[in-house]
C-alpha cells in the first residue's frame, strides 16, 4: 500500500528557530526563514517522515492528512 501525503502544519509561534528540524530533514524541506522561523522551502521534496516533528524540542510541526 503507499504511503499517503502529508502536509506539514507549523505553529510559528512556538518556533524559537533553533533549526533542528532542518538539520535532521532527510530531504534538506525545511529551512529558516529571514525571521529566523522554520518554513517549508522546498515542500515537493518532502516524503512526510515526521522527523522534523519528531525532533522539534517545542513541538512547532504537525504532519497532517493532505486534503
Amino acid at each position: 500500500m503507499a504511503k499517503r501525503k502529508k502536509e506539514l502544519k507549523f505553529n510559528l509561534e512556538w518556533c524559537k528557530g533553533c533549526g533542528i528540524c532542518a538539520a535532521f530533514c532527510p530531504k534538506g524541506v525545511l529551512e529558516l526563514n529571514e525571521e529566523g522561523k522554520v518554513e517549508a522551502a522546498h515542500p515537493d521534496k518532502c516524503i512526510s517522515c515526521g522527523m522534523c516533528g519528531l525532533w522539534c524540542p517545542d513541538m512547532v510541526i504537525e504532519l497532517e492528512d493532505a486534503s
